[in-house]
């Protein structure tokens, strides 16, 4: 089976490693014409774990710069209380079967392309999609005119996807939530030169801190081995309608964020440029598949960053595809079967994923309004909440709720995908 993956995003990697592992054969096409190391860190929760863990890749995360994390504090915003903590490590694996990283984005996805090429991806940069078409036999048209063919089109092309608007025929571009994020990175030695015993608390302790107040909030975390860190910092938007990224203002930044803990300040006063970044999201779309051709992560389902499970919703989509269209292909006896059986197998893949996607997209935006609560009652009740958190016991917010938690982070996406495949063959065996 021939797979073309349009996309070299952490979704359309995954997908590419999954196929490649089926034995299928597996094209990447990239618009960029190189991958720069952009971005910022990333986490990667125990279901995202579970994948790679999957595809051989854990013991290689720690080699790329991933961290363990420890636990995850809530703080708030006026002068950095621990309102709960998220207990990590071992605890973490206990609960959910395995770790939680957090890594820099380039460091994941270069891990990523390093696997795909081993294993005989063609990865080819530079090579626009224009043009798709559907049906038994899909194709993809390039900018350049060069029109290639293949039994399963996947479009993992992000938020802005062209392939999306092809399946749905008509437009749909992303909404715009409200919020925006300035993202950056900055080194352990930046921070160390403020001599601040709370500051070198924070930054050797392994673990991710999250400090939560009116209309904001902050993430802040190691990557790189704890070389570097990277700082998230969620507010109102207030770039021009239509504009998806712009240069920040540093002392606006700063400004943003003067009246909360003083030791944030410090980490904040670190970032000597800054990039915003306007949040969007999108309602849940009638269809993923047209014909031969299936979307997947955030071409699809893109949700509020405010979970850490977008990316990891991509990685599991990718997995999925993968060992349905793989198990698709060992098991039907000639090509015209299998041609047969492709579109079933796609609209099987949608309805695993859409509603498992929806948990994180609804989730998200719950998370926000938990982590956006401005002060008052509501708040105060919120706080007493989130302090009586055993992670034995029910808690009416999610970030505290285990059992909530198990099935986003315990889920095991690759027992569950290979059951339901199972149940699909015996019912066609039926038929």
């Amino acid at each position: 089976m021939k797979v073309i993956i349009v996309g070299c995003g952490l979704g359309g990697l995954s997908c590419a490693i999954s196929c490649l592992k089926e034995g299928l054969q597996v094209t990447i096409l990239e618009r960029a014409p190189e991958i720069l190391p952009v971005g910022a860190g990333i986490q990667i929760p125990p279901n995202a774990t579970r994948v790679l863990n999957y595809y051989g890749l854990e013991e290689q995360l720690e080699k790329s710069g991933a961290i363990r994390i420890e636990d995850r504090l809530l703080r708030r915003y006026s002068d950095g209380r621990i309102l709960c903590i998220r207990p990590g490590g071992k605890k973490m694996v206990e609960d959910f079967g395995f770790p939680y990283y957090v890594i820099h984005r380039a460091d994941y996805q270069n891990l990523l392309i390093e696997e795909v090429l081993r294993q005989g991806a063609d990865l080819r940069m530079g090579a626009e999609v224009v043009d798709v078409t559907f049906g038994a036999s899909p194709t993809v048209t390039l900018r350049n005119g060069q029109i290639l063919d293949a039994d399963v089109i996947v479009g993992a092309d992000g938020l802005w996807s062209h392939l999306r608007e092809q399946v749905l025929g008509h437009p749909n571009p992303p909404e715009e939530t409200g919020d925006l994020a300035y993202r950056g990175t900055f080194s352990r030695t930046q921070l160390e030169n403020f001599q601040d015993p709370i500051v070198d608390a924070i930054i050797n302790d392994n673990k991710q801190h999250l400090w939560m107040g009116p209309g904001k909030h902050c993430s802040f975390y190691p990557v790189r081995g704890g070389t570097e860190f990277n700082l998230v910092l969620l507010r109102p938007d207030n770039l021009p309608a239509g504009a998806r990224t712009a240069a920040g203002d540093v002392l606006e930044m700063r400004s943003t964020f003067d009246d909360w803990d003083p030791a944030l300040q410090k980490i904040i006063s670190c970032m000597d440029s800054v990039l915003k970044w306007k949040l969007c999201h999108m309602h849940e779309l009638d269809t993923w598949v047209k014909g031969h051709v299936a979307l997947l992560g955030d071409a699809c389902h893109p949700s509020l960053p405010y979970q850490a499970q977008g990316a990891a919703m991509a990685v599991e989509d990718g997995c999925v595809l993968g060992i349905l269209l793989g198990r698709a292909n060992r098991e039907s006896s000639n090509a015209a079967e299998l041609r047969r059986n492709l579109p079933s197998i796609l609209d099987l893949y949608e309805s695993l994923r859409k509603s498992r996607t929806t948990v994180n997209v609804k989730g998200s935006i719950r998370n926000r309004t938990m982590f956006h609560m401005p002060d008052g009652e509501e708040q105060r009740a919120r706080d007493e909440a989130l302090a009586k958190v055993t992670w034995k016991e029910p808690c009416v917010w999610q970030w505290g709720d285990i059992g909530y938690l198990k099935k986003l982070n315990g889920f095991d996406v690759i027992k569950d995908t290979n059951r339901v495949f199972d149940q699909w063959v015996g019912h066609v065996a039926k038929i």
